[in-house]
This record gives structure tokens, C-alpha cells and sequence, in this order.
């Protein structure tokens, strides 16, 4: 089993170990009233299949994030979509301007902050994108992309 914040991955060898440990998981989030939303949750998901095409899009990937990054410079005061990420070890950030990345950004969380919610975490990914590129996005209208989807109702 995998737990990443609020997400959890069961795998088991066979399907009646994999029995026992939904059973398992299932009875321990019971005793600990936690919930799991099920219209989220998938069940006996077929063996995934790793081809050609996969392999062919992985090593395209591998080559792109492992290759130097070229970054562009801004051109006016338009069109900014910043894209905010975070983790249970930092917080990420990435500037672009149409479809051309204008800047990373990254750190580590501060020791306070490794006890945030998630809901927080992701915030905190937000304002530390704004604080950062404040210069570039001052006075204009930009996107702000995020992956979590209370974030997204909120800033919508």
C-alpha cells in the first residue's frame, strides 16, 4: 500500500490478497472514522499493459524534463498562466506566457508548515507563485492553475 496525502494505492500479488487487504484498509479507516469518498475510488483495475507507445511517450518525457530547460522572456504584460503545485516536501511554482516557460520556482517546506493541511499546502503554493512573480503580474489579469479541486472552486 501507498499513502500520498489523501490518496492511497492498494496493490496485492493476486486477487484474494488483494481481498485481504482491502479488508484490511477498509475495517482501519472504519475503526479510525475516516472516510474515503467512493465515487472517487476505483476497484479491480485491470493489470496495466506497458508497450511501445508507453515506452515511446515515457522516453520522450524522460528527455524533455532531463534535457536544459530554455526559458523565455516575458513579452508585454499579457497572457500569464502561472501553474502552482505541492507536496509533503515543498512547494512548486512554474511562469509561463504562451505555451513558453518564463521561470521555475521551488523550496522546501519550513518546519511549521510540514504539520499544513493539504487545503493549506496548496494555498501556500498559490501565494508563494503570486509573491514571487508579483513584478510580472501586477495590475494584470493572469490564470492560475492548480490541481486541487477545493482550490479550483475557490478561484473560479
Amino acid at each position: 500500500m501507498i499513502v500520498f496525502i489523501d490518496d492511497t494505492l492498494i496493490y496485492s500479488k493476486n486477487k484474494k490478497e488483494h481481498e485481504e487487504h482491502l479488508r484490511m484498509i477498509l475495517k482501519l479507516l472504519k475503526e479510525e472514522e475516516l472516510y474515503a469518498k467512493f465515487s472517487k475510488c476505483k476497484f479491480w483495475i485491470p493489470k496495466f499493459e506497458w508497450g511501445d507507445k508507453q515506452e515511446a511517450a515515457f522516453q520522450l518525457l524522460k528527455q524533455k524534463l532531463c534535457g536544459a530547460p530554455i526559458l523565455a522572456l516575458p513579452e508585454g504584460i499579457e497572457d500569464f498562466v502561472a501553474y502552482c503545485d505541492a507536496s509533503i516536501k515543498g512547494l512548486g511554482a512554474m511562469l509561463m506566457q504562451r505555451d513558453k516557460v518564463i521561470s521555475y520556482a521551488s523550496r522546501q517546506l519550513k518546519i511549521h508548515e510540514k504539520n499544513y493541511t493539504t487545503h493549506d499546502l496548496e494555498l501556500g503554493a498559490v501565494v508563494f507563485a503570486l509573491k514571487i512573480w508579483r513584478h510580472n503580474m501586477y495590475g494584470t489579469k493572469f490564470t492560475v492553475f492548480t490541481d486541487h479541486k477545493s482550490l479550483q472552486h475557490i478561484l473560479n
